[in-house]
């Protein structure tokens, strides 16, 4: 089941809103290729990270 802004991992609850935001559609797009719920976690989080940083938002 794909993650929301409403309904996402624990592990994103901290998470400045616009990198949570981009890590949950970077984590469902990995999860439509694999299903290791951990690793997409943590990968959409660190992708989402440097998109964020390298767009000026951080």
């Amino acid at each position: 089941m794909p993650w929301t802004k409403e309904d996402y991992p624990a592990s994103m609850k901290n998470l400045d809103p616009d990198v949570r935001e981009k890590a949950i559609e970077i984590a469902n797009a990995i999860l439509e290729e694999e299903n290791d719920e951990g690793k997409a976690i943590a990968i959409g989080i660190d992708k989402a990270r440097e998109y964020i940083q390298s767009h000026g938002k951080d």
